[in-house]
């Protein structure tokens, strides 16, 4: 093959890749061991995962999935497909991401999305270049960002984007609210030569707080940027959707799609919910898939505007999305059929109620005595931060002892809170469970303060 192609050695196929870049030798990997072996370590791996009550939420979150979910999708033509790239072949796939399309348009209020990105923090790198590509009134790269982002989605985002010599600066979240208002999105622009690009906005945030989403993308559009609104699917049940922001709505709205039908699954793979205003379709990277008619005049799908640059223009291409996240769309596609608006709507609603329940329980006097309190004071939706006299990592482990898995341990990015947790009820949650949390956790509190 290498005289084929008229190279002398396999490593100059890889001329291209710097020497800084290049592992060398890989010295690390363990021996070799039976398959037998392989699935014990695999299942006692698997059982660390294992706990009675989880309150976690931070971005992944337990819902409850009807079972015809996974076994329609884990059927073969379903778990086994690709892209589908011939129509005539694959118009049970096509109609299957057309109908995705279709409902997650109508669940964000916007003009057209994609089928699919990777997940939710690839999405919004993707929506960031897509800004930057977009907004043809500026010459600026540079993209303010609301503080109460989930910090991971930032992280990536600055891995992706600054390759593209792409700023972000991030706007202060408010101490006391947990929001970011639209005086600290100001404050960022001040002594700035030019106005940011886009503007992003957490809804809810990363903190379970509703900011101020009408002001800051009127705020935004007054100059001249676009808002890219970074949102929870269920939340969209009960809140605002994206297309309905402000005067004009966002520009562009991305989110992760796991709440939609998706396990945990220690992580993943999930899917990455992209979809704007129609005037910016042709810069929309991913799939889109269209209905239209035969010769014979009978529907039929088809791929269109198709995105999948590396084929086309190879190196020109403008994003690096180079397949869709089919078996996660096909799960999502399922569970939003089988919910329906009153489905979803009834799963955000007891999501909220048993998330106020949980926090009436956390000012009982007992807890509030030993100084548990909410941290912020804003409204949110079915996660809030709960402030502890300890550590909130002491108290996880604490906790975890006990088969609850209490929250997101908030020190971890934040030093102001490293007494926090993130604390998330989802509808799957009875009242028993949200007693024994509260019991737990002043059992724990007292142990502790021992």
């Amino acid at each position: 093959m290498l005289d084929a192609i008229g190279v002398a050695s396999r490593e100059d196929l890889f001329d291209e890749i710097p020497q800084a870049l290049r592992s060398g030798e890989l010295s690390q990997i363990p021996e070799g061991i039976s398959e037998m072996n392989l699935m014990r370590v695999m299942r006692s791996r698997a059982r660390q995962d294992e706990t009675e009550l989880c309150f976690m939420g931070a971005g992944a979150y337990e819902h409850h999935i009807p079972a015809a979910v996974w076994d329609l999708a884990s059927r073969g033509e379903f778990m086994t497909a690709y892209t589908p790239y011939q129509a005539e072949a694959s118009q049970g796939g096509l109609q299957l991401i057309y109908e995705f399309q279709t409902m997650i348009t109508r669940l964000l209020a916007m003009d057209v999305a994609n089928a699919s990105v990777y997940d939710g923090a690839s999405a919004l790198a993707e929506a960031m270049l897509m800004a930057v590509r977009a907004n043809r009134s500026s010459r600026s790269r540079r993209i303010l960002v609301a503080g109460n982002l989930h910090p991971n989605y930032l992280s990536a985002c600055q891995a992706i984007v600054s390759q593209q010599g792409v700023e972000i600066a991030v706007a202060d979240f408010d101490e006391t609210t947990g929001q970011v208002p639209v005086a600290a999105v100001e404050s960022k622009c001040e002594g700035q030569d030019d106005e940011p690009c886009a503007l992003v906005i957490s809804y809810p945030s990363f903190f379970g707080t509703l900011d101020d989403v009408d002001g800051l993308t009127d705020w935004a559009h007054a100059r001249g940027a676009l808002v890219i609104g970074v949102v929870n699917p269920t939340a969209l049940a009960l809140l605002k959707p994206p297309g309905q922001w402000g005067e004009a709505g966002a520009d562009i709205a991305v989110g992760e799609g796991q709440p939609l039908g998706i396990p945990l699954a220690s992580g993943g793979p999930y899917l990455g919910i992209m979809c704007t205003r129609s005037n910016l379709v042709r810069q929309l990277p991913g799939r889109i898939v269209g209905r239209t008619q035969d010769t014979d005049g009978k529907p039929g799908f088809v791929l269109t505007l198709q995105a999948r640059e590396q084929h086309i223009r190879r190196g020109k291409a403008t994003s690096n999305i180079c397949t869709n996240q089919g078996l996660l769309v096909t799960a999502a596609t399922i569970y939003m059929s089988l919910m329906g608006n009153a489905g979803l709507q009834a799963v955000a609603a007891k999501s909220v109620a048993g998330l106020a329940q949980l926090m009436q329980g956390l000012r009982s006097p007992p807890l509030a005595r030993l100084g548990v309190k909410a941290r912020f004071s804003a409204a949110v939706f079915h996660e809030a931060v709960v402030e502890l006299p300890k550590p909130a990592g002491e108290v996880v482990a604490a906790m975890a002892a006990r088969g609850i898995v209490p929250g997101y341990d908030l020190g971890q990015h934040f030093d102001q809170l490293k007494n926090c947790l993130l604390v998330n009820v989802t509808e799957t949650k009875s009242d028993d469970d949200l007693d024994r949390y509260v019991t737990s956790l002043q059992a724990v509190l007292e142990e502790l303060g021992e």
